[in-house]
């Protein structure tokens, strides 16, 4: 009988570690069920920056046509995404929140330069991948100190060295006015400028700073158009920029103007500064625009159309917001393909450096992405493109980070 009881101790003994590392892997990681993941987003839906709450509403209705496709590996996608008014403090209570409460496998294309930054090193501490986020901030490029971050814009160094080149090059040794927002988005543009123009920007560049705060830029464009500057260029969010194109032509000053990628959109941006205030504006693109007659018979475009009209009720093609936020869809539908059935935060990490010559519907020809351990950003090209009252055309050659 002593023999008996000894010899099931040691079966049960042999058993339990077995079961308990049987239950271990049967477990569901962080944010993952059977049926469904959780990702976690932030966007101004509200506040001073609402007009780019248009990209996280294109996102959420893609994820609606992912869902309603089946989801993806036979997971659907829960996508919280919460509203921090473009304030750095909201967004981390909000970052915070879907963390540590709605438990998110992961975060995807939180907006905003400054409320990115606010949350940056909470991502990366606590391991949470922190991905395609949607700014070019060239701190986020940074993957040694941000393992867990990869950027879903081009970088501001990469976009300001282009518009640094055009500028110089269409109208060289011209006095070039730059208006910017004094934090890491203004700042890093004005730092492109000046490695790329070297000894010519002190000479050649005058340039004046707003707060996001402030109610006008107004003073500041009176202040530039005084210097007799022949270039003018604009590095704010879009109302400051509408303001800027607004007042520039109010007072009867007409340089050759540049805006920023993210202040492309007619109806968010150029519909508040006045069309015609805004024709002949410079900026590029790295994305086809829906409403260019080029692309009109392009099938990939047709579709775009098609799923805007079904998912994000009440949308205007024009606005290119709506493109890039479909774009992110596709971005995180991709990883979500490549990650299968193993959806660890490692592995989904894994899968966000792991993307090649991948082409969303809405790209460029010749325009894809790329990531890797080298490279933690989705863009590294863009294409220079002119307004010319309507909509946008572009001109010349898709330009690379290395031109």
């Amino acid at each position: 009988m002593w023999k008996n009881k000894v010899v099931l101790a040691t079966l049960m003994l042999a058993i339990a570690p077995a079961s308990f590392v049987q239950k271990a892997k049967a477990e569901d990681p962080v944010g993952v069920t059977a049926t469904e993941i959780r990702v976690g987003a932030t966007f101004p839906f509200s506040g001073p920056a609402s007009a780019l709450g248009s990209v996280g509403k294109a996102l959420i209705g893609y994820v609606q046509f992912i869902n309603d496709k089946g989801g993806v590996n036979g997971r659907k996608i829960k996508l919280i995404a919460l509203d921090d008014a473009y304030s750095p403090s909201k967004s981390v209570e909000q970052t915070r929140k879907l963390v540590e409460s709605e438990e998110v496998a992961f975060l995807f294309s939180p907006l905003g330069t400054a409320s990115i930054s606010a949350n940056v090193k909470y991502a990366n501490s606590k391991k949470v991948p922190h991905l395609f986020v949607v700014s070019g901030a060239n701190k986020f490029t940074n993957q040694a100190e941000y393992p867990y971050t990869t950027t879903g814009l081009p970088s501001y160094d990469t976009e300001g060295r282009v518009y640094a080149k055009y500028i110089t090059e269409k109208m060289p040794g011209s006095r070039v006015a730059i208006l910017y927002q004094n934090d890491d988005l203004g700042k890093d543009f004005v730092g492109a400028f000046r490695s790329y123009m070297k000894d010519d920007f002190g000479k050649l560049v005058v340039a004046k700073s707003y707060e996001a705060a402030d109610p006008t830029v107004d003073s500041q464009v009176v202040s530039l158009k005084s210097s007799g500057a022949e270039a003018f260029f604009i590095a704010g969010s879009p109302k400051f920029t509408a303001q800027a194109l607004r007042r520039s032509r109010e007072i009867g000053w007409k340089p050759l103007t540049v805006i920023v990628n993210s202040t492309t959109s007619v109806a968010g941006t150029l519909a508040a500064a006045g069309l015609d205030n805004a024709k002949g504006v410079v900026s590029s693109t790295f994305l086809k625009d829906p409403m260019d007659p080029a692309w009109e018979h392009d099938p990939k475009v047709k579709g775009y159309r098609a799923l805007l009209a079904k998912y994000v009720p009440g949308s205007d093609v024009a606005e290119t917001l709506y493109t890039a936020g479909i774009v992110q869809g596709e971005i995180l539908e991709k990883i979500l393909q490549q990650c299968g059935d193993d959806l660890t935060r490692e592995n989904i990490m894994k899968q966000a450096l792991n993307l090649r010559s991948f082409s969303p519907s809405m790209a460029l020809p010749g325009s894809t992405i790329n990531t890797g351990v080298n490279n933690n950003q989705a863009w590294t090209s863009l294409q220079l493109e002119s307004f010319d009252g309507k909509s946008w055309v572009p001109f010349g050659k898709l330009v690379s980070a290395a031109d």
